[in-house]
């Protein structure tokens, strides 16, 4: 049986057999101390290199879209420089999804 890791969307979404079930999103806190940023040239379209900048982890990339859901409703394609979106903090990350 597979299982995924801590940085995974899926990792709170159960297993049925070999198959997934349905998907239950990681809910991360929309906080008053999350970060506005605008996606810069340097990540346009690279969610994953803002996260292993931010993060020290690419694989935390689906977490704007997360905390972002009416701004990047593509989670890659809506990232797009010039966009205005909300950040959680490293310590945001280590409560709410133990990273």
């Amino acid at each position: 049986m597979a299982s995924y890791q801590a940085n995974s969307p899926y990792f709170t979404t159960p297993i049925e057999g070999t198959y997934l079930g349905l998907m239950r999103n990681r809910r991360i806190p929309k906080l008053a101390d999350d970060v506005s940023f605008i996606i810069t040239d340097t990540y346009n379209l690279r969610p994953d290199l803002l996260a292993f900048d931010l993060y020290g982890d690419a694989q935390l990339w689906w977490v704007f879209a997360n905390r972002n859901p009416n701004t990047l409703v593509d989670p890659l394609g809506d990232f797009t420089a010039g966009t205005l979106i909300y950040l959680p903090k490293q310590e945001t990350l280590q409560t709410a999804l133990g990273v």
